[in-house]
């Protein structure tokens, strides 16, 4: 089994794969440069799910899409969030969780949506449906910023948005690098910058930001297994066995603890 295959493995023993999720970017286009930093998308403002909503509905038994669009005529959106939720659709419980947002105006609830539009891209069965998400999950986080300039949090997810799912991912990394100006220290800031790294094929600058990471919150031991990875990536075997067992040493799972070590004893054989 391959390093990073086996090493997500551990990370959802873990449970974190949710925070992988997070952090977790796609391929870097080639031949971005920082000069190259476009303004944002207007499809920002009108993109949405209606059209996934309305055939979704369509596919309903007549029971359930009685009780949905009962809902929808109610304004129900909390409760239309939590029929999707349970229907196994976060993409769709995302368009109803900005929709409670636009009732509330509240900064939290925007970010609730931003999030849950961000989150839901990786379960999405429908390619053309990512984009579509991503840029709504932008929307939303500029409302979050637009109540409250100063969350950091929303800075750094409508950076990865940009990255991820627009083709202006300069324009993410440009805002990455504005927060990093006044908080430095700040591990999703460094996480976001060394997973973009990893995925460019920089994995020095990955290292650095992991180790980073580590210097900031040594209690983020799962840095050890992405250590790792960009070691592995690197062909640098021995500096990947040592990041593992430094994770082999300090985490508590003791599921992935073992499969950490089974893995250490392969690469040691391959030495």
């Amino acid at each position: 089994m391959g390093a990073n295959k086996t090493l997500i493995v551990l990370v959802i023993g873990a449970l974190v794969l949710f925070v992988l999720l997070f952090i977790a970017p796609k391929t870097l286009p080639s031949g971005s440069n920082l000069e190259n930093v476009a303004k944002p998308s207007p499809l920002v403002t009108s993109a949405n799910l209606e059209v996934y909503v309305n055939m979704a509905v369509k596919a309903l038994e007549p029971s359930e899409k009685g009780r949905v669009e009962r809902l929808v005529s109610e304004k129900k959106a909390d409760s239309l969030v939590l029929f999707w939720d349970k229907l196994k659709r976060p993409d769709l419980a995302s368009f109803y969780s900005e929709e409670f947002a636009k009732n509330t105006n509240l900064a939290t609830d925007w970010k609730k949506a931003g999030d849950r539009y961000y989150y839901a891209v990786p379960f999405s069965k429908d390619n053309s449906e990512a984009p579509v998400m991503y840029l709504s999950a932008i929307r939303c986080y500029g409302k979050v910023l637009d109540l409250d300039p100063k969350n950091t949090d929303a800075k750094i997810m409508l950076a990865s948005c940009y990255v991820e799912g627009t083709d202006n991912p300069m324009e993410g990394i440009s805002k990455l690098r504005e927060v990093e100006k006044t908080d430095s220290n700040n591990v999703k800031l460094q996480l976001a910058f060394a997973f973009f790294s990893v995925k460019s094929g920089q994995f020095d600058r990955a290292i650095s930001r992991f180790n980073k990471v580590l210097s900031v919150d040594s209690n983020y031991i799962e840095a050890y297994l992405h250590l790792a990875d960009a070691y592995e990536r690197k062909g640098e075997t021995a500096k990947t066995i040592e990041s593992l067992e430094r994770y082999a040493a300090t985490t508590s799972d003791i599921t992935a603890k073992l499969e950490v070590e089974k893995y250490i004893k392969q690469l040691k054989q391959q030495q």
